[in-house]
């Protein structure tokens, strides 16, 4: 389950996104990341339904992934935008090493609640 998870991630970071999720990521109310988060939400969703999870585990797991998904990404614009980060820069990688650390730990929680509550 984690390991489809980080794929899941892998893809919905990487690949999915769009020019709309990407801009004016620095603003809190930004409808292209709410969308990214549930792309995110979608993902994890099918890989809970692929292990049996109850629907109402589901549910809940998946507004508290695009919670948490949609706050750590905007932590990460706001910083960076801020600090004016740049991909030459060590702190840009930083940002971007403690975001991807922050999602994986979130999906590290997200399988101890499904073991401990729905499996």
């Amino acid at each position: 389950m984690l390991c489809l998870l980080q794929i899941k991630h892998m893809f919905a970071d990487y690949y999915l996104q769009t020019p709309k999720m990407l801009a004016g990521r620095g603003e809190y109310f930004h409808a292209g990341r709410a969308q990214h988060a549930a792309v995110h939400v979608v993902g994890s969703v099918a890989v809970f339904a692929l292990f049996g999870a109850p629907l109402t585990f589901i549910l809940i797991v998946a507004a508290l992934e695009w919670v948490v998904h949609f706050n750590i990404d905007f932590a990460k614009a706001r910083y960076s935008d801020k600090k004016r980060l740049q991909p030459n820069q060590a702190a840009f990688w930083r940002a971007a090493g403690l975001d991807q650390l922050m999602h994986n730990l979130t999906y590290i929680v997200m399988v101890w609640a499904w073991v401990t509550f729905a499996a």
